[in-house]
């Protein structure tokens, strides 16, 4: 059976890698970039080089985005919207919840079908058995490009909504991001205390390695709306991350993370949450009720 033809818009690190492996699993690709030149290495391996942005897409149905943003995405085809009818656009690009869905409108009232991609691995890993991108749209139209878009990574789908894809890939992100800071803070203390970050990995790491079961005791907390404060209390732990904080301080490294976090446990205990689990300071994060 013969392989589907896919376009793909977007030559950065992540678009590079994409086409290369499509090309390595017998796949048509054509391809388009801002910077033509960026594409020389691809159109050798035999990618084709469409000339224009109106080229690219009418040379297939299925159309990969990997973009910075959809701000990229509308600036690169809001100026040939007549060429869209008819194609599916997986969009891999970065960006919000809202915006996703946005996309997802816009293309619509194009006459295009929108999928929302969030990518969970970094280039080197595309086309690697441990990859996985989280999908969200139209389930027949996934359906219908799965065995495609699982060339470049297992498809996760997880639903109708065109922006589930991309709350699930800010969530991870969330998590990354502040976990990293949180690690850079600790090596900064090491540092002001004469303790390198090779001394401090192993410990960082067995840290890490004891989160699981602290998260799926708090999810269960969160979920049903209840804090007991049997296993630990908010006061204990808000009078921990004082701790925490005076320790950075004397150390004389940046106290802006710690800070914030005794912020949040600050606010907890003004809402009365002191005998309650720590998990009880969701209610200080979540969304207002109306």
């Amino acid at each position: 059976m013969s392989k589907q033809s896919v376009t793909v818009i977007g030559l950065g690190p992540m678009g590079q890698a994409m086409v290369n492996t499509f090309l390595d699993n017998g796949h048509e690709v054509t391809v388009w970039n801002r910077t033509a030149s960026k594409a020389e290495a691809l159109v050798a391996r035999g990618a084709v080089l469409a000339p224009t942005v109106e080229d690219a897409l009418s040379a297939n149905e299925l159309i990969v985005l990997s973009l910075t943003d959809y701000d990229a995405v509308y600036a690169i085809l809001e100026p040939v919207t007549g060429s869209l009818s008819g194609k599916v656009i997986a969009n891999l690009s970065s960006d919000t919840p809202d915006k996703a869905r946005e996309a997802a409108k816009w293309a619509a009232k194009h006459g295009a079908k929108h999928l929302t991609g969030g990518v969970q691995v970094p280039p080197p890993l595309i086309g690697k058995p441990e990859s996985s991108t989280y999908y969200s749209g139209p389930k027949d139209v996934f359906d219908a490009h799965e065995d495609t878009l699982k060339v470049l990574t297992n498809a996760d789908y997880r639903g109708e909504d065109a922006g589930l894809a991309a709350m699930y890939y800010q969530a991870q992100m969330t998590i990354f991001w502040t976990t990293m800071l949180s690690y850079y803070q600790t090596l900064a203390l090491g540092q002001a205390n004469g303790v390198s970050a090779k001394e401090l990995l192993p410990y960082a790491t067995m840290m890490t390695s004891m989160m699981p079961h602290f998260l799926e005791l708090y999810a269960q907390h969160v979920d049903s709306a209840d804090y007991p404060g049997d296993v630990d209390r908010l006061a204990m732990g808000a009078a921990s991350v004082d701790h925490v904080l005076h320790t950075h301080q004397d150390a004389g490294v940046s106290t802006v993370l710690p800070a914030a976090v005794a912020e949040i446990f600050k606010a907890g205990m003004e809402k009365g949450f002191a005998e309650n689990s720590f998990s009880s300071l969701i209610e200080v994060l979540k969304k207002p009720a109306v």
